[in-house]
């Protein structure tokens, strides 16, 4: 039993260790991710054998005053090193940043089509661009004084003044047009790597 306490205790104090070295930047990624995975293996392992004896990690970490709170995060809240949990983070951030920049093209033609297709009263008009606004809303990379951001919501107010039968004038619909291709180059031009 004490056999297996110290190993638990080498593998914190070891993992505790590591993580320390790695936010100093003493290991590469690569190394770190290597070890630490040896680690959380070997802890999972030992941990499943000592579990009626060892119930609660935090308290063995406690008990014999080990003060490892980065190990204890990484092997039992965590699991994974740290590479691997920041590297799905940034995935999931630019999945969900993708997903918002096709909504506000699709936003886009689709406004600017149904202009093109004399879809003109208000209540045509007034939810594709409050849709597009939105969308525009949700993308953290644009700033708040963003060109088409300031141009829907003028729209909007405009619209909001009207009837939902009322229809925009030839003059109105060219005018509105201009400014969603205007936003649209803009919004084009903002997106990182968008020449790329």
């Amino acid at each position: 039993m004490y056999e297996n306490f110290a190993e638990l205790y080498a593998i914190i104090k070891a993992t505790e260790k590591l993580e320390k070295a790695y936010i100093r930047d003493l290991i590469s990624p690569s190394e770190y991710e290597t070890e630490c995975q040896k680690l959380i293996v070997h802890f999972k392992t030992l941990s499943a054998t000592l579990k009626d004896l060892v119930p609660s990690i935090e308290r063995f970490a406690e008990t014999y005053k080990m003060d490892c709170s980065a190990a204890v995060y990484r092997l039992v809240t965590s699991g994974v090193p740290a590479t691997v949990e920041h590297r799905a983070a940034a995935v999931a951030s630019t999945s969900s940043s993708a997903s918002v920049v096709a909504e506000c093209v699709q936003n886009f033609i689709t406004s600017m089509d149904s202009l093109k297709l004399n879809m003109v009263a208000v209540d045509q008009v007034y939810p594709l661009l409050s849709d597009l606004s939105a969308s525009l809303n949700k993308l953290s990379i644009l700033p708040p004084d963003f060109e088409g951001k300031i141009k829907m919501k003028e729209w909007l107010l405009r619209l909001s003044k009207m009837g939902a039968s009322d229809e925009l004038t030839e003059q109105q619909a060219r005018q509105l047009h201009f400014d969603l291709e205007s936003s649209y180059n803009s919004f084009m031009a903002a997106l990182p790597n968008a020449g790329n």
